[in-house]
């Protein structure tokens, strides 16, 4: 009797766990996480870029980020997010799962519903060509911005998300990218590189003042970025648990630190401390953390708070000064440097013996050097693909239209002169 008990007890038990793997928990977190990523370009990384540019030029900058938005969405569901997440391939993932087929309502991936985890993908395919933007602000033409954003998630985004995230050559070789050190800020940044070379610099440039025409837009959109961050790099552990956590806390204290170090700087160099800039560090401290934010604890995320503030500022100063390249609103500097700063970092940094080793979650069991050397090898790989794949798009986009607008249209304005409306009522 005891016996044929117990098999009964078992037969009750085992469908419920095995027929489901959803955790309604974490289900939950990565529903907000998703929206707080969104958030992040829309209106976020909007409103941060248009109050940078000058009055002119705003409701371009706003209409651009919100069509690759709707573009980006769109070209995820027909074969982006199939080509990023299914398939064994080294750089590409395979066509099983074009316009979603085979994604239903119980379809999983891992704890979550398919749907979800696809819709939270798709917001971080959404703000990489979105902050790209930032590089050509003011001087490319809508309809090639367009042509440029959607060739440039197939051709470099993509490949870069299978190759860590999707099952690709760099993920197998233990390359570690928590949220996005590579696969969105390195690939945004270089991109930007190379698009704001090809285009030449604005009219003026390192000649008069290209002031921002909105301080407050500025400071508005940055701090939709800081709290959609969160969402970014804490939804990234893909779980409501303790990886989720402590990569909100250091997301926060790197942000902050970073912040404050910027603002020094600038205060001690002209006697001022200026939202552009404190606002400026912030983003700096955000991409840095970004690839580290599941590796490292709060004592390596003040240490890379410190150096996103420093290097990013330097940066910042040398590609427009020395190098004078009109990166408009410093996507290289800001995104780029602290993006590959970040997956650097995380390697010295994120090992729980060493010194700011309290919270680290661990690396390579070969040590710092061999997850160096393997991140290092990351930061190669993605970025020769970016600089090569952004300029044969730009050339071959250049055979078919013309990608700047003209002396006349940049002087008129793009708001005008592209969309035939104008940011403010005079």
């Amino acid at each position: 009797m005891n016996t044929l008990l117990r098999i009964g007890l078992v037969l009750l038990f085992v469908p419920s766990l095995t027929a489901s793997e959803l955790d309604s928990g974490d289900t939950a977190w990565i529903l907000t996480a998703t929206a707080l990523v969104l958030f992040m370009t829309l209106p976020g990384l909007a409103l941060f870029y248009g109050g940078l540019v000058r009055s002119k030029n705003v409701l371009s900058v706003l209409m651009q980020c919100f069509t690759i938005a709707c573009l980006m969405s769109v070209c995820w569901v027909v074969y982006g997010y199939s080509l990023a997440f299914k398939g064994d391939g080294s750089f590409f993932g395979d066509f099983s799962a074009l316009f979603l087929s085979g994604v239903g309502r119980d379809s999983l991936s891992g704890t979550l519903p398919e749907s979800l985890f696809i819709t939270f993908q798709m917001t971080f395919a959404i703000i990489t060509p979105a902050l790209v933007v930032g590089a050509f602000a003011e001087r490319m033409r809508f309809s090639a911005m367009c042509l440029f954003s959607i060739a440039w998630f197939t051709l470099v985004y993509v490949p870069a998300c299978h190759m860590v995230w999707g099952g690709g050559y760099l993920g197998s070789i233990g390359v570690i990218d928590f949220a996005g050190g590579l696969v969105v800020h390195a690939t945004c940044g270089l991109g930007a590189l190379v698009a704001a070379v090809y285009l030449g610099p604005r009219k003026g440039f390192n000649k008069i003042a290209l002031p921002p025409h909105n301080r407050t837009m500025v400071m508005i959109g940055a701090s939709m970025l800081w709290v959609g961050w969160f969402g970014f790099n804490a939804g990234s552990a893909v779980a409501a648990d303790g990886s989720a956590g402590m990569a909100m806390l250091v997301t926060h204290i790197s942000a902050s630190v970073a912040a404050l170090t910027w603002m020094g700087i600038e205060w001690i160099k002209s006697g001022k401390a200026t939202m552009i800039g404190i606002a400026t560090g912030m983003v700096a401290g955000l991409a840095t953390i970004t690839p580290a934010s599941g590796t490292v604890g709060p004592g390596g995320a003040l240490l890379i708070g410190l150096l996103a503030g420093f290097v990013c500022f330097y940066a910042t100063q040398m590609v427009k000064s020395t190098f004078e390249i009109d990166d408009s609103l410093d996507v290289f500097p800001v995104h780029g440097v602290g993006g590959i700063l970040g997956i650097i970092m995380l390697a010295i940094v994120g090992d729980p013996n060493g010194l700011l080793g309290s919270g680290a979650s661990g690396i390579s069991d070969d040590g710092v050097m061999a997850q160096l050397l393997i991140q290092l090898q990351g930061v190669l790989v993605i970025g020769i693909w970016t600089l090569v794949v952004t300029y044969i798009i730009l050339r071959v986009l250049n055979m078919f239209t013309e990608i700047r607008v003209s002396e006349e249209g940049e002087e008129e304005g793009l708001d005008v002169y592209e969309h035939n409306e104008q940011g403010y009522s005079l």
